[in-house]
Formats: C-alpha cells, sequence, structure tokens
C-alpha cells in the first residue's frame, strides 16, 4: 500500500503542478487578468472550500477515507478541464471554485487512509517524508511534459488534456487502494458525524501544540498563497522574456525550485518531527520573507527568480510537510482526517484573509507593496513559531 500511495502521490503531483503551470500563465497571458482578480479567485476559492472542509473530513472519518479520494479526483479533473474552455472572469472563478471544494475530499482523507492501513506509527513520518519528496519530483516532471505540451501545442488544450487525466487517477484509487484497518459507520451517521467534529473540536481546544500550528498555518499559507498568484505577473512585469514562450523560463524555475525542495526535504527528514521542527519551521518563515523583499524590489528578473526558487524550493514544502506531520502525531485514528480538516481549513482561511489584504493592497497602491505585505506575514510565522511547543 505505501508503494501504490507514493505512486499514486507522484502521479497526482504530475498532473496537478504541471496544469497550474500552464493555468497561471493562462490566467494572466490568455484571459488578461488583473493582480486584484488573481488574487480574489483564489479568496473566493478559499471561502468555498473553508465551508465544505470539515463536512468532506467528517465523511472520511465515518463512511470512507478511500472513496473521499475517489470523488476528489472526479471533481478535481473536472474543474481542471473547464478551466481551459474558458477565458471570462466569472467563468474562471466557478472553475477555480469547484477545484477548490475538490481539495477538501482528499486533505486529511489520504495522510488518514496510510496512516491506517499502514498502521505503524514508527514508520509513518518517514512515509510521509517520502510522499513529500515523491510530490517534489512529480511536480517538476509535470512541469516539464505539461510545459512541453503547452510550449508545443496550446495552453488551453493542455488544460483540458490534464484535466481529463486528472479524473481518469480516480480509476487508480478506486482499483488499487485498499481500507482494511478502517470502519465505517453504518447506524446513526449523522450523530455520530456530530461527535467525531465534538471530538476534534475538544482535541484541538486542548493541545497547545495543534494551536500554535494552526495560526502559523493561518499565516505562512496566507503568503505564500497570495504570493504565488502574484509571481508570474512580477517577473513579466520585471522584463522576463516572452520569447520563444514564457512557459519556458515558468517551467525552468519550476523545476529548479522543486528539486531544491525535494533536496531539502532529505537532509531535514529525521528534524522535522522532533524537537527541531519548531526551529525549522520558523527559519522556513523567515527565508519567505526574504524571499518577497528579493522579489518586489529586485532590479532584474534574475534575481527575482532566485526569490521564487526560495519560495517554491525551501518555504512551501517544509512548512507543508513539518504541519501535516506534527498534526498527524497528535491526533487519533477516529478523528484523524477531521483534524486535518481543520488544518486545510486554516489554510484557506489565511488565503481569504491574507488574501483579500493583499489585493487590497495591490489594488490601491502597487505590486511591490503587496509583496512587501506577504513578507510581513512570513516574518510574523518566524516570530511565532520561536515560541516554546508543549503538547
Amino acid at each position: 500500500m505505501v508503494t501504490v500511495f507514493i505512486r499514486w502521490t507522484w502521479m497526482r503531483a504530475v498532473l496537478h503542478n504541471g496544469w497550474w503551470l500552464v493555468t497561471s500563465v493562462y490566467l494572466v497571458v490568455d484571459a488578461g487578468l488583473s493582480p486584484a482578480e488573481l488574487v480574489l479567485i483564489g479568496s473566493v476559492q478559499s471561502a468555498f472550500a473553508l465551508v465544505f472542509e470539515v463536512p468532506a473530513g467528517v465523511i472520511a472519518d465515518t463512511i470512507s477515507r478511500k472513496w473521499s479520494l475517489v470523488i476528489s479526483q472526479v471533481l478535481m479533473g473536472t474543474a481542471m478541464l473547464a478551466t481551459g474552455l474558458f477565458s471570462s472572469f466569472p467563468t474562471l472563478l466557478a472553475t477555480q471554485v469547484l477545484w477548490g471544494i475538490s481539495w477538501t475530499f482528499a486533505s486529511g482523507s489520504d495522510v488518514a487512509l496510510i496512516t491506517d492501513e499502514l498502521d505503524e506509527p514508527g514508520r509513518i513520518n518517514h512515509v510521509l517524508a517520502r510522499a513529500a519528496r515523491a510530490q517534489l519530483t512529480g511536480a517538476a516532471t509535470g512541469l516539464v511534459v505539461l510545459g512541453l505540451l503547452a510550449w508545443a501545442t496550446r495552453r488551453d488544450l493542455t488544460i483540458v488534456i490534464a484535466g481529463a487525466a486528472m479524473a481518469a487517477l480516480g480509476l487508480y484509487v478506486a482499483f488499487r487502494f485498499t481500507e482494511h484497518n478502517f470502519v465505517p459507520t453504518r447506524t446513526a451517521r449523522w450523530s455520530a458525524s456530530w461527535n467525531t467534529f465534538r471530538r476534534g473540536v475538544t482535541l484541538v481546544r486542548r493541545s497547545r501544540a495543534i494551536l500554535l500550528i494552526f495560526a502559523a498555518t493561518f499565516l505562512v499559507n496566507g503568503a505564500a498563497s497570495t504570493a504565488g498568484r502574484l509571481t508570474q505577473k512580477q517577473l513579466l512585469v520585471l522584463g522576463l522574456p516572452t520569447a520563444p514562450n514564457p512557459i519556458v523560463w515558468f517551467t525552468a524555475l519550476g523545476v529548479i525550485g522543486l528539486l531544491v525542495g525535494a533536496v531539502v526535504l532529505r537532509l531535514v527528514t529525521r528534524r522535522i518531527d522532533g524537537a527541531h521542527a519548531a526551529t525549522d519551521y520558523a527559519l522556513a518563515a523567515a527565508v519567505g520573507a526574504l524571499g518577497m523583499l528579493l522579489l518586489a524590489f529586485a532590479p532584474d528578473p534574475f534575481v527575482g527568480a532566485v526569490a521564487v526558487v526560495l519560495l517554491n524550493g525551501i518555504v512551501q514544502p517544509l512548512t507543508r510537510v513539518i504541519s501535516t506531520i506534527w498534526v498527524n502525531a497528535r491526533t487519533t485514528a477516529d478523528i484523524r482526517a477531521t483534524t486535518h480538516s481543520f488544518l486545510a481549513q486554516l489554510k484557506y482561511l489565511g488565503e481569504i484573509v491574507c488574501g483579500l489584504t493583499i489585493s487590497t493592497i495591490a489594488g490601491l497602491t502597487t505590486l511591490p507593496l503587496a509583496l512587501t505585505g506577504c513578507a510581513v506575514l512570513f516574518a510574523a510565522t518566524a516570530v511565532l513559531m520561536r515560541r516554546p511547543v508543549t503538547r
């Protein structure tokens, strides 16, 4: 099951990240969306995902984690495919909302499923770290393959192909994933769902360590998600070449960042679930603050590209895997997916609150000042994670 899970993680990353590379350029170049519209899409998408997150997590804890992942794949592929069929802001907003909802059925369900099926507490953190590395190498592969496809054909066609493949990946989950160690609730599901939700809330309220990582997740994900939607715009403003095709340059930057991330995760695998986890999280956030300032005030696209590599290669991989392992180690099997859904809610809430704030700054001032706002959020996270950690 571990091998099957790692392969699925890799394949999903290929399609998701390659699709997002092409889509991020499509939204700017083909659809012509403004910086404020780009960030607004992320905020509205997060608002819908915030609403769906906990119900999706409770369904995974009471009915099935495997079939939650199948639903996620089908919805995700549909949203991805539809993105390539439209270019107006309202329709693109709708496809991105569906895409955000699709992730709510996967966040927490994947970690909960592999944790239960493995049933070896001493190995799970290593497996999750392997999955994180597979996600990065898969993402790099996706950037190259789908980036080349978009360059050789058309961006909208590539988006549609990636979406169809993502939906088809649901068949891999349906036929290859097992769910032997999960017992679904067969009676009084509404009551059981409510009790699962309550137990999850109680766990979070009583754990200062979980509350700390929730607060850090709110800040760092709000900064990273918002910055990710403004990166392409800023690099083009700085003079990134548009010939032969901007996809080529964004692909190269993405691959470099992901490969750096895979190396960094391999180097720190033994640290991120121990006493150094909080320190590593704080250092990653500090690197994020530095990277955003570099991107905001870069004199040329080369310096801006260095900042993007820092964000994609160090900040996002480290903070994501540390928060997942952190929460997974402090929850129990019966509420595992629900607790991870709470973590995802804080991610979405950060995208909404911080995204709307940065969007307002971008609309009223300049893009560099908006990116400086992202740097402030990263810096606040670094300060927060230097506090003493308890269970």
